[in-house]
């Protein structure tokens, strides 16, 4: 059976692999790819289904099959120079990042390339809102620490970290007991035991500060189960409230990094989301941090907490020393 980091690059290359050889045999072209026919013909099936947004007629891949032969007939524009906007660049440059660091990518070199071109694209056209470098707390994994977090988990050894809890804004040190390394939505998380929450946690290596293995073996309890991220990292949750928020064109990455229910684009590039949250002071935060590139539609509440540590803020600026 053929893996999901094997088929990705295969089906990244045969556009352009067919495009420049019109009319090639499928038993060539499997011969090229190191496949069978009968996995080629799977892939084609697949590229059938993908295209430009809109996803109709029209907008898919087509590829013409004659005598057991291959032509593409409409690339969906991947001919074409790529043009991104400020929002494409950023999701772009998070997924080559995410790439780069999964293992079994056979040609991480490649990746590493495109990764540079594309953010040198990004530097020089200079659009309003992309995030080039992901440093900081969000987005950047520290030196050393995804090679002692793997260390870790492949050894079954016991972490002690320093973890970045975003929705309460503080810093905790941690012993965890790994379980294993996954890779949802582009971002790292290690899944393990935290022995001071006595439950299994998700934990975003972004996050991490830092760690060091420890000498003891991870002993995880029996009754830590593996989380079920079939459908996403992140499901609602009966409690959980909902903001409804208008978003410029500079702060739409909000809608990129973190799960929204809906997305409704606006005119001049706006777009209005609705996201759901478990912290008010968490989603305050947040939205402060915007600026004036966020509008809060709803609720109420949670315009009236960003209006506040606004107006606290300004207070407090007012009788600072002026320089």
């Amino acid at each position: 059976m053929t893996s999901a980091t094997q088929r990705l690059p295969r089906l990244l290359a045969l556009v352009p692999y067919l495009l420049s050889r019109p009319g090639i045999p499928i038993a060539d072209a499997a011969a090229d790819f190191g496949v069978t026919e009968q996995q080629l013909r799977k892939d084609l099936e697949l590229l059938w289904m993908c295209g430009l947004p809109g996803y109709g007629p029209g907008d898919l891949i087509d590829l013409s099959f004659e005598s057991d032969s291959i032509t593409v007939t409409y690339d969906a524009g991947m001919r074409r120079p790529l043009r991104l906007t400020a929002s494409e660049a950023t999701a772009l440059l998070v997924a080559l990042r995410a790439l780069a660091d999964t293992p079994g990518i056979a040609d991480t070199d490649a990746v590493q390339r495109a990764l540079a071109k594309v953010e040198n694209a990004v530097g020089q056209a200079r659009p309003a809102g992309v995030v080039v470098g992901l440093e900081g707390r969000e987005g950047a994994v520290r030196p050393g620490v995804r090679s002692a977090v793997q260390d870790a988990t492949t050894r079954r050894r016991a972490l002690r970290m320093r973890y970045y809890t975003a929705s309460r804004d503080e810093i905790s040190e941690r012993t965890v007991d790994p379980m294993r390394l996954l890779l949802i939505d582009g971002r790292s998380y290690l899944e393990a035991w935290c022995r001071s929450a006595a439950g299994v946690r998700m934990f975003r290596l972004d996050r991490i500060d830092d760690v060091e293995v420890l000498a003891e073996a991870a002993q995880p309890p029996s009754e830590a189960e593996p989380t079920d991220v079939s459908e996403g990292l992140f499901r609602p949750a009966p409690d959980q409230l909902v903001a409804e928020v208008e978003l410029e064109p500079d702060a739409r990455w909000v809608a990129e990094y973190y799960p929204v229910d809906e997305l409704v684009e606006l005119p001049q590039g706006r777009a209005r989301v609705r996201m759901r949250y478990s912290d008010r002071s968490w989603m305050t935060r947040l939205l402060l941090g915007l600026g004036g590139q966020a509008r809060v539609l709803s609720p109420d509440e949670l315009a009236c907490d960003v209006r506040q540590r606004a107006e606290d803020a300004l207070t407090r600026a007012r009788h600072l020393p002026s320089t």
